[in-house]
């Protein structure tokens, strides 16, 4: 075999690999197409619920404006992964959502529970969502360490695993700032259209919203 072949044949090759990884794996290429009626799960605890701020303030609420698509609500405030695990499947069967937002383990991170029993209700959840023909998306809940706040690493190693978007930032820069936090966990009303927002733009990068 001659070397320009040899590097022709190589060439073919990356080039396959970067179209398999841009196409099939990449979490930034749209999936499924969202329209009017489809329905998107915001799944989680008080973070998703909106403890912080009136109902309408709730990040699910403030994205349903900027989506113009049904979103509901599936927040528990207090609710540890294991229940949240245990609750989800019911939701699914009843509204057969098109996208599952994930932002659970909080409960679980405060209360040091064991990050591999998170990893694998986490893990859980998203099959699940997918078995149910729902495309699922990620919110990282931050650390809570004395002095500072940082995505817990977990949420971004499924995402790669996973090949699913992640919002990685938006929970651990709200809650750094005094003017968008209620307290130490939880935003307030203005954290809460900031998380909505950011949560928008992740969803209108990587689906398809059909009139």
């Amino acid at each position: 075999m001659t070397l320009k072949r040899t590097y022709a044949i190589l060439a073919v090759l990356l080039i396959g690999s970067f179209l398999i990884n841009r196409y099939y794996l990449s979490p930034d290429v749209p999936q499924q197409p969202i329209d009017k009626e489809g329905v998107i799960l915001a799944f989680g605890d008080s973070l998703t619920y909106g403890y912080g701020a009136a109902p309408q303030e709730s990040y699910p609420a403030r994205l349903e404006k900027i989506l113009g698509r049904k979103v509901i609500n599936a927040g528990v405030s207090g609710e540890l992964s294991d229940a949240g695990l245990k609750r989800l499947p019911s939701l699914l069967r009843e509204h057969h959502p098109k996208l599952l937002i994930l932002c659970h383990g909080g409960n679980d991170i405060l209360q040091k529970k064991r990050t591999d029993l998170l990893r694998r209700n986490l893990e859980e959840m998203i099959r699940l969502a997918r078995e149910g023909g729902a495309e699922v998306m990620l919110i990282a809940v931050p650390e809570f360490g004395l002095l500072y706040l940082s995505p817990l690493p977990l949420y971004g190693e499924l995402a790669k695993q996973y090949h699913l978007p992640i919002e990685s930032d938006i929970l651990s820069n709200l809650l750094h700032d005094n003017r968008t936090k209620s307290d130490y966990i939880h935003p307030n009303a203005l954290g809460y259209q900031k998380m909505a927002e950011a949560v928008g733009k992740i969803i209108k990068d990587n689906y398809r919203l059909k009139d």
